[in-house]
């Protein structure tokens, strides 16, 4: 059993480098031109500094809403699988089981909101 379990550690692991490392890669290679802009179209030029804060401004609203998502799955798996355990035992509480899987879902549109509010001061 504890051999299933590093096994399962390990794949954990290496999941999580080789997502953060895809995302660091793609990070990247968007960037690179992302605030080039038009100078004959007559809109604002978009100076370095501008470019800079709003980079930060971005991330800080991926975080927001990358963070709201990963705690809604984990709240959501561990609530939805106690919530099916009690539906099989008692079928009767389905509906508060559904309330309480909703309210677990509720922290993605938290995170969204974030987000939103984030990138409308851009």
């Amino acid at each position: 059993m504890n051999d299933q379990k590093r096994v399962f550690k390990n794949r954990v692991r290496l999941s999580i480098i080789v997502m953060l490392a895809m995302m660091g890669m793609a990070g990247l290679v968007s960037i690179n031109k992302t605030y080039a802009q038009d100078t004959h179209s007559g809109t604002q030029v978009v100076t370095k500094e501008m470019a800079d804060i709003q980079k930060f401004g971005l991330i800080a609203a991926a975080i927001a809403f990358g963070f709201g998502a990963i705690g809604a799955g984990i709240a959501i798996a561990n609530v939805g699988a106690a919530a099916m355990g009690a539906i099989g035992e008692k079928p009767e509480i389905a509906s508060q089981a559904l309330i309480f899987i909703a309210l677990a879902e509720g922290l993605v549109v938290f995170g969204f909101i974030t987000a939103l509010m984030i990138l409308g001061k851009f």
